[in-house]
């Protein structure tokens, strides 16, 4: 590099700096002659101004010359390998002092041409996803480089088996500029039974240098560019149904084949037996069978004097005239069928309590209950058979609710049948507008046998 001769100017030096070509990352040097035209001896100040200024020294940085002489001073450009190192043209320029004449500053400039480099960073996460047919992925690519670039991506993988969209396709990015891109990667066919399948793929960044308003294509890149590895990833196919469930569904189906071979009939049949036993006729002591052998209120002639049944025996109704009523349901041995409702209102907020008490000499066998929710009450509901509690049941969790007993829970005489309920918000009845108070009804049946002190 041969710098021209200058016209000298008295007091200031000769000076002409030839451009340079850098590329980021290197170190590029260009010298320039500074001459004395004066006639005293003068001292001259170097100093580097402008967008280069930051990255560039002038070595000497000060230099002596009588009149007449000159001397060669180097410049060092030295730009680190960053993105904010645009490429393209950039000025230089170099402020001469002179000492003895300082009104006679002179700032020369030439241009300094920055070299296009080349970096992709790319990062994938996570590197492992597991799904059924799908499964999504983010890429994170950042340019490195100092120029802009259109960034594809180009998956790989063993086979043909999964698909691959990228969103966007081809993120435009300046010097320094980050992305975000979404990838989905999906199978074609599902796995129904077995273990998990392991699909492994890359993922590969390749740079398209950007033309002047428009895209050019991917073409070869300078041999100091950095290339980013491609990334690994794996895709985990977890199958349909897993084998922890086609266990559980074989013992669920062993369960099911055991309870329909041993457990169902041996309910049936204790339930057979017991209805069996509830219609079985009880004997009759002996010194209480007439002269004929019949047992007292069975025959014609079993009351003295008359033909007629004995009052109270299980043949006759509640009034004793031989007529059941349909809340009684007939007659059975020992005593008679008997149902009795309680009808219960409760306002809100409160407690209410309705009761049923058995009659005087009669012990009530109580075989099913039968509870009412129609309007859909909210709050709790108790039922108990003297001081025994039978059961409490939120309201909201039903609508109407049965309770069967094999055998009965029987009832002493003047104890009660009692249904407690505390309500908390009434509900809406077919109507369809709010209730202004909890309604329960509670039915409950059984055999009312007559007992004799």
């Amino acid at each position: 590099m041969t710098p021209s001769a200058a016209s000298s100017v008295p007091g200031a030096p000769a000076l002409d700096i030839p451009a340079v070509t850098v590329t980021p990352g290197d170190i590029a040097t260009t010298t320039l002659t500074v001459r004395n035209d004066s006639d005293i001896v003068e001292a001259y100040d170097l100093e580097v101004v402008g967008d280069c200024a930051a990255w560039t020294t002038v070595e000497p940085a000060r230099v002596s010359l009588y009149p007449g002489t000159s001397e060669t001073v180097t410049l060092r450009l030295e730009p680190p390998r960053s993105p904010e190192i645009r490429a393209g043209e950039t000025p230089l320029g170099v402020r001469v002092l002179p000492n003895e004449h300082p009104d006679a500053v002179r700032v020369l400039e030439t241009t300094v041409h920055v070299g296009e480099f080349h970096e992709l960073r790319t990062d994938l996460s996570p590197r492992r996803r597991r799904g059924w047919l799908r499964g999504r992925y983010l890429l994170a690519v950042r340019n490195q480089g100092n120029t802009p670039v259109r960034v594809g991506f180009t998956p790989g993988q063993a086979g043909t088996e999964l698909g691959f969209v990228f969103t966007p396709e081809r993120p435009e990015l300046k010097p320094g500029e980050s992305a975000e891109v979404g990838l989905r990667v999906r199978t074609a066919k599902p796995v129904w039974f077995g273990t998990p399948v392991v699909w492994p793929f890359t993922v590969d960044a390749a740079e398209a240098k950007e033309a002047e308003g428009e895209d050019s294509p991917a073409g070869p890149l300078p041999d100091d560019a950095v290339v980013p590895a491609p990334l690994d990833a794996e895709f985990v196919q977890i199958p349909i149904f897993p084998k922890w469930l086609l266990a559980l569904l074989a013992a669920l189906l062993a369960l099911l084949v055991a309870w329909f071979a041993l457990v169902r009939p041996a309910v049936r049949s204790a339930a057979e037996e017991a209805a069996t036993e509830a219609v079985r006729p009880r004997p009759t002591p002996a010194g209480e069978q007439g002269a004929t052998g019949a047992s007292p209120g069975t025959g014609a002639n079993s009351r003295p004097g008359g033909g007629g049944q004995e009052p109270g025996s299980a043949a006759t109704g509640p009034g004793g005239d031989g007529s059941g009523s349909a809340a009684e349901g007939g007659t059975a041995a020992g005593g008679r069928q008997s149902s009795e409702t309680i009808d219960l209102r409760t306002d809100t907020g409160r407690t209410g309590v309705g009761t049923y008490k058995v009659p005087e000499n009669s012990v009530f066998g109580v075989t099913d209950i039968v509870v009412a929710n129609f309007q859909g009450d909210e709050g709790v509901l108790t039922i108990a058979f003297g001081d025994r509690k039978i059961t409490t049941i939120a309201l909201e969790t039903f609508r109407n609710q049965d309770y069967h007993w094999v055998t009965p829970i029987e009832i002493p005489e003047n104890d009660t049948v009692t249904i407690s309920v505390t309500c908390d918000k009434p509900g809406t009845p077919a109507t369809g507008r709010q209730a202004s108070e909890c309604h329960e009804v509670l039915n409950v049946s059984g055999v009312l046998n007559t007992t004799t002190r």
